[in-house]
């Protein structure tokens, strides 16, 4: 190699085109308007655990083994892998060989005589091995390596957002099964009390005691009762249809842990507004998405540029294959070959606008995303403040209706109070009780959702 082709090496070498990647400005709030005062930051833990219910842990555990959704999204990061190989190895000179062997035949029926010292067939044998570099003077090969590299890494936080997302589910999900099984325990123990009743109307009927219409009241409230309970039995079938489904099982019954009475209630992680951008995959995929369009800007840009390769055989060539590695036979070739553009037609230019364009829309997706971080994590706090509020009035409420019941009957059966008074209060008392079990479900998932939103809880 010349002392002149060195010397432009070492001038050119290294100098990328197109523009180095700088994190676009976010506003970032200071504190969260539902901020959740003096709790301790628990985003480096696994939330699920601190529900205290060994089932749930072990339910996530097998998620995270089984489950098709994280398994397609481990296959697209090998797949994000491959790519940024590919691109790495044009960064390097390539290697190739190449063997070859002949027998050719001259036409006597040309009217050209043939030397009686030439072979007719002629044989031919050749092997080689060849060096092609494709010298990145302007960066190109460089940005899109850059934007390769961005691309796996988004690959692995897109993996990141469905761990969350299915973890989250899980729990959520079993939570809800576990108030469902409470709900279908309070209407079958409603349903006996009523049919108690039913029974007791019945017979102080037959010894006239009672009117026909104390019975028909009765049986229109326990029939009422009866008809809730199919329809929360098909919502637990469905709940443990989904949750063996996030298992990877086939559908079937869910085996269930601690009641949702016993279930403890997680701390609900606290932190700054600006650790989202550090915490949240989905904001993490966005920026890489955004590092990879910034470097195709660089190699949309550095096809302007003329492109320089170094190229070159070196092997062996011989008429004879006994001849075929010996001195004689050698042969090598070695050159430059430049390439660049004249005039395009607007190909490069349409280039560099795309390039450009999908850098301004990733600019914004990656804001988009920043600003619905924030309003996800405002949203779950002012929801599991508002679900804290209502569980304890739900509680009140249940209690109150459970006295209001007491009283009601007593009244009637003192001959104080006509019979629908206590029908009022019994009417009032099961829908209380099946509101504060999903109400305390939703104050367990609105935690979950507080972790989901902040992306901590876990990591794996």
């Amino acid at each position: 190699m010349s002392r002149a082709l060195l010397c432009f090496l070492v001038l050119f070498t290294g100098c990328m085109v197109g523009p180095d990647y700088r994190r676009p400005c976010v506003e970032v709030p200071e504190v969260y308007r539902f901020d959740e005062k003096g709790s301790e930051s628990a985003m480096d833990t696994l939330f699920w655990e601190q529900f205290d219910d060994p089932v749930l842990t072990n339910y996530v555990r097998e998620a995270l083994t089984n489950n098709r959704d994280i398994k397609i999204a481990a296959a697209r990061i090998e797949g994000a892998l491959g790519i940024l190989m590919q691109t790495q190895s044009s960064l390097f000179p390539q290697l190739g060989y190449q063997a070859a062997g002949a027998r050719t035949l001259a036409s006597n029926a040309t009217g050209i005589p043939l030397s009686p010292t030439t072979p007719n067939p002629l044989p031919s044998f050749q092997a080689l091995t060849n060096v092609s570099w494709e010298l990145d003077l302007w960066g190109r090969l460089s940005r899109l390596t850059q934007s390769s590299e961005a691309d796996y890494y988004a690959a692995e936080e897109a993996w990141q957002d469905v761990v969350l997302s299915l973890v989250s589910l899980v729990t959520n999900t079993y939570l809800q099964l576990l108030g469902l099984d409470e709900q279908l325990a309070i209407s079958k123990r409603t349903l006996v009390s009523y049919g108690e009743m039913v029974d007791y109307f019945d017979k102080q009927f037959r010894y006239g005691q009672v009117s026909r219409i104390n019975v028909v009241q009765a049986t229109t409230q326990y029939e009422k009762a009866a008809a809730a309970i199919p329809e929360i039995e098909l919502s637990i079938v469905r709940a443990e249809n989904v949750l063996s489904l996030l298992l990877a099982r086939n559908p079937g019954p869910i085996e269930r842990g601690k009641t949702i009475y016993a279930i403890e209630s997680p701390i609900v992680p606290a932190g700054l507004p600006s650790d989202l951008l550090c915490a949240r995959p989905d904001i993490r995929q966005a920026e890489m998405q955004l590092i990879s369009a910034n470097a195709l800007v660089g190699a949309a840009e550095a096809l302007y540029f003329p492109s320089i390769s170094l190229t070159g055989d070196y092997g062996y060539s011989s008429k004879e294959l006994k001849q075929l590695f010996t001195g004689p036979a050698k042969t090598w070739i070695y050159g430059t070959n430049i390439t660049g553009p004249l005039y395009t037609f607007g190909n490069i230019e349409g280039q560099v606008t795309q390039a450009k364009a999908e850098k301004r829309a990733a600019i914004l997706n990656y804001q988009q995303t920043v600003q619905n971080a924030f309003k996800d994590v405002d949203d779950s706090l002012a929801s599991h403040e508002y679900y804290m509020q209502r569980l304890e009035a739900q509680g009140k409420l249940v209690k109150a209706s459970r006295e209001y019941e007491y009283l009601a009957m007593l009244q009637y059966q003192e001959g104080y109070s006509p019979y629908f008074v206590v029908l009022q209060a019994q009417e009032q008392l099961f829908p209380a009780e099946l509101a504060w079990v999903q109400t305390r479900v939703q104050v367990f998932t609105s935690v979950v959702n507080v972790y989901k939103a902040m992306g901590g809880g876990f990591r794996p």
